[in-house]
């Protein structure tokens, strides 16, 4: 089986991976991104253990523990008996004595240690220990590939990306994992013998937002529906607690981190900086600003500023399709033993937050609109735009194109092809005289529709001059 049917979506990581391997010169090696996403899995599915020492972090141990762990792993790779280390600065001294006795005339001597972030407890001086074992001796070695991983991008982003001391501009390479988009939701679903349309696994992705690990527990021969109540309502069910675990696992003091996205899910468009700490009841400092810094590296939250905006000011807007779905639903109403979301598919409160998480996948996928529209070797620039209080003029994705074109898209999450009326055609013509009125743009105006099937073609319906459907969302970049 080649490496691309089990690592699926993951091309760009194993062309990296394949160049790391191919350098001639020693390799520092970050494999970071968010809780679920498949790291671990992408590492071991692209060495196959063929490891000269591997090194798993405890989960909330200490420095004792950690080390006593460390150990175990050098005798495991070791042909001599270690002891356990009194510090990290004699551990990885142990490390480099291990590595000195592999020294092959071919090959790599390729050292993973996953969870790094797990290891670094108060106090333990394990940033320092690194920072000294590659300095002094790793750097020197052409052969040596030294690659850590974590969950807690906060951690690593701090510690090792932006590190101001002794490892400062010393990685090498990042490897950054995202989600899936929906192509690669389709593809991994389909690796694993589950056929799902369209329209299930784009609910699916506005429920789980593309983690692999998520889409691993939907199980075959049975409806979509069925397994989100499996998996989030039913009493202990597969992924009951996760919300939690997710956000434990990614930052420190994860409760303030959880209170601010609990306000920004409460406003879809987002909310000011000021408008935030009134809701959270925080003061405007550094820490305040590390937690909406880190929320955006995780890819949580994205800032912006809305189309015309000349001020400083930008809006925070919560675009994880899991944590939306968690405080619309899971927290909601809870687990029981009964069915739950299997009731609520052709209510109108499931039909409300559908055509809002439609909005954010497609804004997620904005590139995949572009490539639809043909557009994909134009500049552009992708904003959200509202009107005053009192307009109440809102269009959630605007794509201005260096070509002399805005496209202002109106997005639409239908069971059918959607039909235009004429309520619907004043709504459309308003809002853009509204925006043309506000902003006074050079540039022409397209509205595009991007709506699950297609467009059904009536006196109003000439309105829109594109038309996105599903199966554009489902191309690749």
């Amino acid at each position: 089986m080649e490496l691309s049917d089990i690592l699926v979506g993951r091309k760009r990581q194993i062309e990296m991976l394949d160049s790391i391997m191919d350098s001639r010169e020693a390799e520092f090696v970050v494999v970071y991104g968010r809780r679920r996403v498949g790291k671990t899995f992408l590492v071991n599915a692209y060495f196959n253990d063929s490891y000269t020492f591997k090194l798993t972090g405890l989960a909330r141990k200490g420095k004792q523990d950690q080390l006593a762990n460390f150990k175990i792993s050098m005798n495991r790779y070791g042909d001599v008996k270690y002891t356990k280390p009194r510090s990290w600065l004699e551990a990885f001294e142990q490390l480099r004595s291990l590595l000195e006795k592999h020294k092959t005339a071919s090959g790599k001597r390729v050292i993973f240690i996953d969870e790094l972030p797990w290891m670094d407890s108060r106090g333990s001086n394990l940033i320092t220990a690194i920072e000294h074992f590659w300095n002094d001796w790793a750097c020197t070695q052409q052969d040596i590939v030294l690659i850590v991983c974590g969950s807690a991008t906060s951690w690593i982003t701090k510690k090792l990306l932006k590190n101001h001391g002794g490892l400062h501009n010393r990685v090498t390479q990042k490897i950054y994992l995202s989600p899936f988009n929906l192509a690669e939701c389709r593809e991994y679903l389909e690796s694993r013998g589950i056929l799902m349309d369209y329209k299930s696994i784009t609910e699916s992705y506005m429920i789980m937002g593309g983690i692999p690990y998520y889409l691993k527990h939907i199980k075959r021969g049975k409806s979509l529906a069925q397994n989100i109540d499996e998996m989030f309502f039913l009493d202990k069910g597969s992924l009951d607690g996760e919300f939690d675990a997710l956000y434990s696992s990614l930052f420190t003091q994860s409760e303030s981190y959880i209170k601010v996205v609990e306000a920004l899910s409460s406003k879809n468009k987002g909310l000011t900086r000021s408008e935030i700490l009134d809701a959270v009841r925080m003061k405007s400092n550094g820490h305040f600003s590390t937690i909406m810094q880190n929320l955006i590296d995780c890819e949580f939250v994205r800032r912006y500023k809305g189309y015309g905006k000349t001020s400083k000011m930008s809006l925070y807007q919560l675009i994880d399709p899991f944590t939306l779905f968690y405080f619309k639903y899971i927290r909601k109403y809870g687990t029981s033993d009964k069915p739950f979301w299997q009731f609520q598919t052709d209510t109108r409160t499931h039909d409300t937050w559908a055509g809002i998480a439609f909005e954010q996948l497609c804004l997620n996928h904005h590139a995949q609109i572009e490539k639809g529209l043909g557009i994909s070797g134009i500049t552009t620039r992708v904003f959200s735009w509202t009107g005053a209080a009192e307009e109440k003029a809102q269009i959630d994705l605007i794509i201005r194109r260096s070509d002399g074109i805005i496209n202002v898209c109106e997005m639409k999450y239908y069971d059918e092809d959607y039909s235009v009326d004429k309520k619907g055609l004043t709504d459309i013509q308003r809002r853009i005289g509204i925006f043309k009125e506000s902003n006074r743009p050079k540039e022409a105006i397209h509205p595009v529709l991007v709506t699950t099937y297609g467009l059904k073609r009536n006196a109003y319906s000439d309105v829109f001059q594109n038309v996105i459907t599903l199966k554009d969302l489902f191309q690749y970049e």
